[in-house]
């Protein structure tokens, strides 16, 4: 039986790019998308089609309204407006949602116990990312060594892997291997606007469109402006 690997899965570039390094690494995937009240909540629809773009058996959706109902960032907060200009390097950006990676890792580590998986990915990068702290190699190596004491499965000698395959990646290299695994690029979402078109602005479409040009290549996906 293949072994079994929880993908957190939002439907945009770098979870997508996971999902094509865990099938390649033989796992069976059980893709996981969060919707938590997000103005980009159209990523969830896409999650969907890359879950059926890889033909799984199994797409959980889960709700946790909880982060929106908190508020706190740009991205669950419709006060907030998503900036469309570089922020101050060094500081936390106002789409930073709070906990959010730590949240969805504890949902993520629970299914993977139930469903008796091996590793859960994440797409995490500490290199091309927007000053996020539940990016870094520190978390990551502190989250697997939480899950493994938390869980049935680690105190039973059975401990679960937590896979960060992107976390030393440039968002460019994180493509040039996601187009050599033939990843479906045009099925997948990264503007924090959440519109049809991206909005080629935000944060996110910026660090999406220097990597597509940093690795010669061109983005399937449409876009209102380029900046």
């Amino acid at each position: 039986m293949k072994q079994r690997a929880v993908i957190v899965l939002s439907g945009g570039l770098d979870s997508t790019t996971c999902m094509g390094i865990a099938q390649e690494a033989g796992y069976e995937l059980y893709p996981l998308t969060f919707h938590y009240g997000q103005r980009h909540s159209r990523e969830v629809e896409q999650a969907r089609r890359v879950a059926d773009y890889y033909k799984v058996s199994e797409h959980r959706i889960v709700d946790v309204a909880f982060l929106q109902q908190i508020g706190g960032s740009a991205l669950t907060d419709q006060t907030k407006d998503v900036p469309t200009t570089p922020e101050a390097e060094g500081s936390i950006p106002v789409t930073y949602v709070p906990a959010r990676n730590l949240i969805f890792l504890s949902l993520a580590v629970a299914y993977a116990e139930v469903i008796e998986a091996e590793a859960v990915y994440i797409g995490v990068s500490a290199v091309d990312y927007s000053g996020y702290p539940d990016c870094r190699p520190e978390f990551i190596r502190s989250m697997e060594e939480t899950m493994n004491r938390a869980t049935k499965a680690g105190v039973s000698g059975k401990p679960l892997r937590l896979e960060a395959p992107l976390i030393y990646l440039s968002k460019a290299e994180t493509i040039r291997e996601g187009l050599r695994l033939k990843v479906p690029y045009h099925l997948t979402t990264s503007c924090y606007q959440g519109g049809k078109t991206a909005c080629g602005i935000c944060d996110s479409c910026r660090l999406r469109l220097k990597g597509f040009a940093e690795a010669g290549a061109k983005d399937p996906i449409p876009y209102r402006e380029i900046f």
